[in-house]
């Protein structure tokens, strides 16, 4: 069985953390991978949107954002209905799953590139794009129950202006106005690199997933289920979306993975000003210690396999 070796850094990290290794990345690692990743993919995304038409880009992009306001609207119901879980801790977990997971789109381009897959190269566009709509549906679904915070300028500061968003939009950018040309000179930092400080990245993710692996006692059997069964959801409806945007095949897994994955960055950010009674250790256990995992042991290659040998 042919394995991608991104996926094995994961399983090291998971493995180690499970084991109760010593091993431990650098302080501040994580971090610096993590901004390093962001701009990366939007630095490489930016550079191929020189080369079409943003208006074009951009009719694609409508099918793909619906992602993030249906997807809410699906989880919402279920986690109240099924799950019986408090309108505060529903509306965050829904919007969590409406969002996207910028590490998963890092695992799934990787993946796509280790199988010679073609896809559009300005995917990132669409990322940036599905970060917002899924929090502020959050906030609707909850604020209509009477629920939630203010917020106000410093809410709309996490939305339009975390660091994901301002990272991955500023490397898009950057990317557009410079062009190829101009992003040559740091190709060997931002393009060549990128894999292994991928890989690196994973290694760290395993050991946080595997450390969360003792909350799931608190989550319980449903949001184990729910962690799962909804990238799936996710993944048919991003399939549709992504065939919707006259993707290629490729393009269309993309966008897959994207509607399968579930934010642990911005919205838990969001979530905590916009819905402060929510129990937010409930999303972020779903999101990184089961929906993560499974979608990068099993759900990016099976998506993959789905989409581009149907």
């Amino acid at each position: 069985m042919n394995i991608d070796i991104i996926i094995l850094f994961f399983a090291l990290g998971a493995f180690a953390g499970l084991v109760r290794s010593d091993l431990r990345l650098p302080t501040g690692l994580y971090d610096t991978l993590s901004l390093y990743l962001l701009l990366a993919i939007g630095l490489k995304g930016g550079m191929e949107l020189a080369r079409f038409p943003l208006q074009d880009v951009l009719l694609q992009a409508l099918p793909v954002m619906s992602l993030g306001l249906i997807l809410p609207l699906i989880g919402y119901p279920v986690l109240r209905a099924l799950g019986k879980l408090p309108v505060a801790d529903a509306a965050s977990i829904a919007a969590h799953y409406g969002s996207v997971s910028v590490a998963t789109y890092a695992v799934g381009i990787a993946h796509l590139d280790s199988l010679g897959v073609a896809h559009e190269a300005y995917l990132p566009v669409f990322v940036v794009l599905l970060e917002m709509p899924a929090i502020g549906v959050g906030i609707w679904l909850a604020r209509r129950a009477g629920i939630g915070a203010g917020g106000g300028g410093q809410l709309a500061h996490e939305i339009f202006l975390n660091k994901g968003i301002l990272l991955m939009g500023g490397g898009l950018v950057i990317g557009a106005v410079a062009g190829p040309a101009g992003v040559e000179p740091v190709a060997p930092l931002f393009i060549d690199l990128f894999k292994g400080a991928l890989a690196l990245f994973l290694v760290e993710m395993g050991l946080i997933a595997a450390s969360r692996l003792g909350d799931l006692r608190q989550v319980g059997p449903f949001l184990v289920a729910f962690g799962t069964l909804m990238p799936l959801t996710g993944a048919a409806l991003g399939a549709v979306a992504g065939t919707l945007a006259g993707l290629s095949p490729g393009g269309v897994a993309m966008v897959a993975i994207l509607g399968a994955s579930a934010s642990y960055i911005a919205v838990p950010a969001a979530m905590r000003i916009a819905i402060p009674e929510a129990r937010h250790n409930l999303s972020i256990t779903a999101s990184l210690a089961i929906t993560f995992p499974f979608n990068v042991l099993v759900g990016i290659p099976l998506y993959t396999d789905l989409v581009v040998n149907r």
